[in-house]
């Protein structure tokens, strides 16, 4: 039955059937075939695009948590930066933090229509498209900056349109992900701009010595520049460029209304005000020694860049908390600096520092590459341009000049003949001095050493100076010089006798000395420096004081040499076979070693190693390094809670018995009031030490301190040879130790050294070592009685002989007599022996 026309399934039906046959038309039109086969054709080109462009690259979500590579900060013992190290020189900021006129002037030289995008820039594209296919240079592209972040962080620096392909599609990506001030943060962080500088604060004061916030317009434009090729527009070299670019800068920023026309005028008009390369702001004069012996600890630790881990040195922006005290490193810098310089005066000229080759006068660059430099006094590195008969024309690091007369380079040249202007050359590096309007000729010592000071209670080293200028001598003395103690190493070698069972009081005969060696080394005989003879027998105290060879070896010889090399190595000296020259110092060893030894003592033989690092942190605060540590819990409140006092948990290893450890520090005393160091006797407070001098003499050394610091230097050449015949401890390196004390412990309390629980303090004649009852000491440093320090049950004692028994009443009378004397002995001593508390409460207390 046919369905009616009015229907409405008639009227859909009659529809359907007329689509079909519009459709039907169209479909059997070539055309539309044609469409139909290029868009399966786009869609397949589509998938092969994605497959092959954008499913490997990689996921933009880790810019979230981004961590650029950043400088590792060293700070000293107050917290206050001193050096950095770092490959690249960054200093991270947040968008807030950028000047607003820095930002914009970023967009004009880079992507004026930064915040109007979606990442791409596609007319900008089609240009640089068509341009790279009719020339020949390298394939460049109109990157924004949300690319160049793309192409910075996440797929690197590919010259390829596969890379710019990359780059957009991570673009867009990246405009999906992040705001455009987090975009504009990451740019401006981690952007390479010349000079070892990466991020714009960074690049602030390696061009212009200033932070951010200090520059002009002009100045903000000019790194605005840099980002298409800092060297293409170096200040020095390419000067007219740099102006040229930086106006084009100032153009546009005029142009898209960031300034108006008078502040483009103004900077227009500004000359580009960049300051030459320089040493970067957080790197202290004087501490190099110190800083690249932590960064050698850091390396060994962490290892250098990121394929170590995530705190590597030059990349982990780890913060370091250091024992270095500025002042105390500035006091033994100067001294040993000023000892050196004494001993070298009036040996001629030492010859140039270094050598440059100097290419089309570009003297300046050459100098810069050989990173020499001085920070003594007012010298200065100069590198010689030209010589002729009467003057050299000299060039500075800053690009300045000057003048050397002749006359101001008269010294002899050390080891040749000749004056030192006869001598230089041009590409010579050497050192001067102001000296009126010109320059004076200066010489570096050929002499070198190193001082090394710590705190006997905690091993930290508070200074290292390892040469006379790091810049110039970068090996450093301290810790890498292996030298001869002499009879710095006398100290440690009486405190085993000490241990083995002798006292400060025992008597040990100054007086030939041989061992037989075995038949290939026959007969070794010893003998006291400068060939003295022996003088009897004298007291430990004594042989100490004097510094004599003979008793030493005597002493070690009665000790075991293998109980005094056992204990050399327990104290960190070194190791060493138990042969009798290395109780005079025949063993090698460095200034930090030795110090450390000195500090073990001066700590009643508990040991802390040496240390340069209290802790590492990493670049979110938390502490990395050493495993164990903690912080002390209230030392920082601001009131006392009634509580006990919070104090640091005592560490260290019991190395040495404490009582062995206090008499040899008490012994070592008198090497200060009567013995070979009493040039510092007028330093007027408690200090112990031991001079040292090897032989030839080579090396000159001083160990010792209070109990609140030791130090320690030597001073030799690095090749070792004779210092002359007079050269000595207590002659020069004493005085050395000396001029850093005076300043160092000036304002510091006069603290005595404790002593542990059990010494006996006993008056003895200090020649004999016998006991004294009837005198007191005094503080004449020459008195013949002392207080002498002995363990319970050591100390000598007077002996009382019994008389023979009378038996006439005369003779018992006469014992009834010497009875009665002897309880009035008795009662004397008591009071005697009440007297000697008596005394040591109004000295203070013997600690």
């Amino acid at each position: 039955m046919a369905e009616p026309e009015n229907s409405v399934q008639f009227r859909i039906r009659r529809e359907l059937d007329g689509f079909a046959g519009v459709v039907q038309r169209v479909w059997g039109r070539w055309w539309v075939k044609t469409l139909a086969a290029l868009g399966v054709l786009g869609a397949i080109g589509a998938t092969v695009f994605y497959f092959a462009f954008a499913a490997g690259l990689p996921s933009v979500d880790k810019l979230r948590t981004y961590e650029p590579p950043l400088p590792t900060n060293v700070r000293d013992i107050d917290g206050m930066p001193i050096h950095s190290y770092a490959r690249e020189r960054r200093v991270e900021l947040s968008y807030a933090e950028y000047p607003p006129l820095l930002v914009r002037a970023f967009l004009a030289a880079e992507d004026k229509n930064f915040f109007e995008h979606h990442g791409v820039d596609y007319l900008g594209i089609a240009s640089a498209a068509v341009n790279n296919l009719t020339s020949h240079k390298r394939p460049a592209g109109a990157s924004t900056i949300t690319q160049q972040v793309a192409k910075n962080l996440l797929i690197g620096n590919e010259t390829s349109y596969a890379r710019k392909i990359k780059e957009a599609i991570l673009a867009y990506r990246i405009e999906d992900t992040l705001t455009k001030p987090q975009i504009l943060e990451l740019y401006l962080n981690q952007i390479a701009l010349g000079r070892n500088a990466f991020g714009v604060e960074a690049a602030s004061y390696a061009y212009f010595g200033k932070d951010l916030t200090q520059l002009d317009l002009a100045q903000m434009a000019y790194l605005a520049i840099l980002p298409k090729g800092p060297s293409n527009y170096d200040p020095i070299r390419h000067p007219d460029r740099a102006l040229g670019r930086r106006a084009y800068v100032l153009r546009e920023m005029l142009k898209n209304g960031f300034i108006t026309q008078a502040q483009h005028d103004a900077a227009s008009a500004e000359p580009l005000g960049t300051v030459p390369r320089q040493t970067p702001k957080t790197e202290t004069a004087g501490s190099g020694y110190f800083v690249e012996e932590v960064r050698r600890q850091l390396i060994d630790k962490f290892g250098e860049d990121e394929r170590a881990g995530p705190y590597s040195v030059y990349s982990g922006g780890l913060w370091v908390r250091t024992s270095l005290d500025e002042k105390m490193q500035d006091y033994a810098q100067t001294a040993l600096r000023q000892g050196l310089l004494r001993f070298d005066q009036g040996r001629g000229w030492s010859g140039p520092i270094g050598h440059a080759e100097i290419t089309d006068d570009r003297w300046q660059g050459a100098l810069l590459n050989t990173n020499i430099g001085l920070d003594y006094d007012d010298w200065r590195a100069a590198i010689v341009i030209a010589r002729d008969e009467s003057a050299a024309q000299l060039g500075f690091s800053d690009g300045s000049t000057g003048t050397l007369p002749r006359f101001a380079a008269q010294m002899p040249v050390r080891g040749g003949g000749g004056t030192a202007f006869a001598a230089m050359k041009a590409g010579d590096i050497i050192a001067v001095a102001p000296s009126g309007g010109e320059f004076a000729l200066r010489s570096v010592p050929k002499i070198s050493g190193a001082f090394v000071v710590e705190q006997p209670q905690t091993g930290r080293v508070l200074a290292m100076q390892g040469g006379f200028d790091f810049r110039v001598q970068a090996f450093n003395r301290a810790t890498q010089a292996m030298r001869q103690p002499g009879s710095t190493i006398k100290p440690i070698v009486y405190a085993a006798a000490l241990e083995g069972g002798m006292t400060p009081a025992s008597i040990i005969v100054d007086g030939p000395f041989c061992v037989y060696q075995g038949a290939r080394l026959g007969q070794k005989c010893f003998r006291n420096f400068g060939g003295v003879g022996g003088s009897g027998g004298h007291t430990m105290r004594w042989g100490v004081e004097q510094s004599r060879n003979l008793m030493t070896v005597r002493a070690a010889a009665t000790t075991g040499m293998p109980h005094v090399v056992s204990l050399m190595d327990r104290i960190g000296v070194g190791k060493y076979p138990p042969y009798l020259s290395f109780a005079l110092g025949a063993g090698e060893t460095t200034v930090s070693r030795m110090v450390n030894a000195y500090a073990i003592l001066a700590n009643q033989g508990r040991s802390h190693p040496s240390s340069l690092i209290d802790f590492v942190q990493d670049r979110h605060g938390k502490v990395v390094w050493p495993e164990n540590w903690h912080a002390c819990d209230r030392c920082n409140a601001p009131d006392w809670n009634g509580r006990p006092m919070p104090r640091p948990v005592a560490g260290g290893k019991q190395i040495v018995d404490a009582m062995s450890a206090y008499q040899m520090v008490h012994i070592a005393e008198g090497v200060i009031q009567r013995g070979t160091a009493t040039v510092l006797r007028d330093l007027d407070r408690p200090m112990f030490g031991k001079t040292g001098t090897n032989t030839g003499p080579t090396d000159v050394w001083f160990i010792g301190g209070t109990p609140q610091m030791i130090g320690g230097l030597y001073i030799g050449y690095d090749t070792p040879h004779s210092l002359g015949g007079g050269a000595q401890g207590g002659t020069l390196a004493a005085p050395i130790f000396k001029a850093f004390a005076v300043k160092a412990y000036e304002g510091m309390d006069k603290l005595p050294f404790r002593a542990p629980a059990g010494i006996r303090m006993v008056r003895i004649d200090r020649q004999s070592g016998k006991p004294v009852f009837g005198a007191w000491p005094t503080d004449d440093p020459k008195a013949s009685v002392i207080w002498e320090a002995f363990k319970p049950e050591s100390e000598p004692r007077r002996v009382i002989h019994r008389g023979t028994i009378f038996p006439d009443p005369a003779a018992a009378a006469t014992a009834a007599a010497a009875a009665a004397a002897r309880a009035r002995a008795a009662t004397q001593a008591q009071s005697e022996a009440r007297k000697d508390s008596d005394f040591l409460q109004k000295q203070g207390g013997i600690y």
